[in-house]
């Protein structure tokens, strides 16, 4: 049905055509979170090419919140998907809209009760269809739910009246559980198969994978990340920690070979994090990527990338489903990238490495009785895209200062060394606490065998803290939580972690007793609800908040009759940037880069600074890249699309040697992966532009770019 222009047509169609062929419909989509099934974050399109892409335009922006003020911790992080013409997204409100991919006119949006958002990390829907029925699935807080892509509304049948509660089916209470999912779920046949987002410390509730009935919500089957008793990886825990450990989720999106019916699922790091003494073993299967029969839950093979994690080294991305090509063979791979800054490249069939992946040993900790795992994987081949290794020679030289601090905090840590446990002496993690790679994953070009990704070099100071705690008393009670769950956060000192959690220094200033307890039962911007805990002890750890930031703290706990014994316990010290004065990374530049690697080979082909710091430019020092956050989008046009850089621009890259072709400055940081489509006969390329994150300002904007419209011949 080419020509079909108007939203209301677009919309109708989606009924009329059900069942048609993609050419007959004159679209060329973005079906799904990442592109495709695979998530390859590649397209097909060529319109917009290396010859003309200076001359792209605005087609239109959606100002996707209405005019509502915006939540400061919006951290929107969505790839939209387009569907016969209808583009797809969610807003810092949490809202699912459908806006006519065209225009960026509104066609719907539906509003979740508000009782049901949590963070607003979201990162996209998910798409089915079975004839005339469309829908599009999502999840906010704890819950799944269906719409009508066509019309907005929910659809009450699914679930108990139109959703589904996450926190049942994990084995624990659901009110003591606090659960999210920030990637979409994928889709396999009338199933939805999803991941979760938990929280990270001890309590945490399991991160089991799930798949539902699209259409009525029912559970299809499940598979524990934390073995059972009986169930393969059940010896590579300690048998009482199987029953009360979290994590293993995974929180970043999944893939699928609807071929080969399975689904390629990355997990995070068993909860808590930097803390292993109570699961000594490997823990199977957290740090894993695992290849499940998408029909029945069922393991086919599973690589541990990180053995008995103590750095949170999560598996941050939805795996690349590739096919690389020598000669006149051709091979079916699955590329993980990582936190660590590497690609495990694998066999899809049997999980074996395409290169040597080496066991080494790796230091031990240096706290008495802690456990530590001896030996982990080292990949040897693709080479690692993100830094590795820096000396004291390494050290920032951006000023005389700036140097002879981060000098004298190197100097005072240990010697760095490649996974080393945290101690009670600082260490230097490189990469540092967000990657190396984070969510947004990597695009790859079938054409070339190339695999596209960004990364940060930022470093970060790790280090665990000896605390003597009076767990007999409120007070004592309260500092063992706020330790325990909170300071990794917010700060030993209650001084925060710039920019992403603030500092509760003078919280006693700003809320009520009341209103402090409420945030930990709720939650609030990036804090997920702490429902983990017993009424107790959030009224405790609120009572030692107020006490602590009122100077009062000791008379608090001279107030009692100063018998009560004390423990030692071991907590992580929170999380630290290795950073000057001005907030960049005490290492030199590039602190942000995208890599080509060749999948052939193994060999980095380019690498090039991605993002700048205007008052560097300014200051006459070259691009040195940025901390960021979004994937990239690469063509057969020739294009490598990404945002993803703090200082908030698109740009588009040629693919084949990395030189930047075109540039826009957007109204909010580009934390996201784009999505490119054609309607028509016209491609656009659409960024999501809602900041947020690194410290820059919320937005709630869509943009859309093409190519000048030309007059009808």
């Amino acid at each position: 049905m080419p020509g079909l222009r108007t939203p209301a047509a677009r919309l109708l169609s989606l009924v009329a055509l059900a069942g048609a062929p993609a050419a007959a419909q004159d679209y060329h989509g973005w079906r799904t979170y990442g592109g495709d099934q695979g998530n390859s974050h590649y397209s097909a399109l060529d319109q917009i090419n290396r010859a003309n892409v200076a001359e792209l335009e605005l087609a239109w922006r959606y100002a996707s919140a209405g005019g509502e003020p915006l939540p400061p911790s919006s951290e929107l992080q969505v790839n939209p998907i387009v569907v016969e013409g209808v583009l797809y997204g969610r807003n810092p409100l949490h809202n699912v809209f459908a806006v006519d991919a065209a225009s960026g006119r509104q066609l719907w949006t539906f509003s979740p009760p508000q009782e049901h958002v949590g963070l607003s990390n979201m990162r996209g829907v998910s798409y089915w269809r079975d004839g005339s029925d469309a829908r599009i699935l999502f999840s906010t807080g704890q819950f799944l739910m269906a719409l009508d892509a066509a019309s907005g509304k929910l659809i009450r049948s699914f679930g108990r009246d139109g959703r589904v509660d996450l926190r049942e089916g994990l084995g624990r209470n659901p009110e003591l559980v606090s659960i999210n999912a920030p990637s979409p779920g994928v889709i396999f046949e009338n199933l939805i198969i999803m991941g979760s987002a938990v929280t990270e410390t001890a309590g945490s509730a399991p991160g089991d994978i799930r798949a539902y009935d699209v259409r009525s919500g029912e559970l299809a089957w499940t598979f524990h990340t934390i073995p059972k008793p009986g169930q393969f990886g059940a010896d590579t825990w300690p048998e009482g920690a199987r029953d009360s450990a979290g994590g293993a989720n995974a929180w970043a999106g999944m893939s699928v070979d609807e071929q080969r019916g399975l689904v390629f699922v990355p997990t995070g790091s068993p909860a808590p994090d930097f803390d292993g003494s109570d699961r000594p073993g490997a823990n199977l299967f957290g740090n894993t990527l695992l290849a499940l029969d998408a029909r029945t839950g069922e393991r086919r093979w599973h690589f541990q990338t990180v053995h008995h994690d103590l750095w949170d080294r999560d598996l941050s991305s939805a795996p690349a489903l590739v096919t690389v090509t020598a000669g006149e063979q051709s091979r079916d791979l699955v590329a993980q990238a990582s936190k660590e800054g590497v690609v495990y490249l694998l066999d899809r069939d049997s999980g074996e490495p395409v290169f040597p992946i080496e066991e080494v040993a790796v230091p031990r900790s240096d706290i008495d009785g802690v456990y530590s795992y001896p030996t982990q994987p080292r990949v040897t081949l693709p080479e690692p895209f993100a830094r590795q290794h820096m000396t004291a020679e390494d050290l920032t030289d951006l000023s005389a200062e700036a140097n002879a601090a981060a000098r004298q905090v190197w100097d005072e840590a240990h010697e760095l060394a490649w996974l080393r446990p945290a101690g009670l002496r600082n260490s230097i993690l490189l990469p540092g606490f967000y990657g190396g790679a984070n969510w947004g994953g990597g695009a790859f070009d079938p054409a070339s065998n190339l695999y596209y990704i960004n990364a940060s070099n930022a470093p970060n100071i790790l280090r665990m803290e000896a605390v003597q705690v009076a767990r007999g008393s409120t007070m004592g009670v309260g500092e063992f939580v706020f330790r325990q769950q909170c300071s990794g956060c917010h700060g030993v000192n209650l001084e925060g972690f710039y920019p992403y959690a603030p500092p509760l220094t003078g919280v006693d200033q700003r809320l009520s007793k009341r209103e402090a307890f409420d945030i930990t039962t709720t939650g609030k911007g990036r804090m997920m609800p702490f429902s983990h805990l017993s009424r107790h002890e959030r009224e405790a750890v609120v009572d030692y908040l107020f006490a602590y930031s009122a100077g009062e703290l000791a008379a608090a706990q001279d107030s009692g009759d100063g018998a009560t014994p004390t423990e030692t316990v071991h907590v992580f010290a929170g999380y630290r940037d290795f950073v000057d004065a001005e907030y960049y990374p005490a290492i030199k530049p590039p602190w942000g880069t995208l890599t080509a690697i060749d999948f052939v080979s193994g060999k980095i082909r380019w690498q090039v600074p991605l993002g700048e710091y205007a008052a560097l430019t300014a200051r006459g020092i070259p691009p040195t890249g940025t901390r960021n956050f979004g994937g990239p989008v690469v063509t057969a046009g020739g294009l490598l699309i990404i945002a993803a850089s703090s200082d908030e621009k698109l740009r588009i890259f040629d693919k084949a040697d990395g030189s930047l072709l075109w540039e826009y400055q957007l109204p909010a940081g580009g934390y996201a992966t784009p999505a490119t489509y054609a309607i028509d006969g016209r491609q656009y390329i659409v960024i999501t532009a809602s900041g947020g994150k690194l410290g820059t300002p919320t937005g709630d904007q869509y943009l859309a770019f093409a190519l000048p419209e030309r007059p009808a011949t």
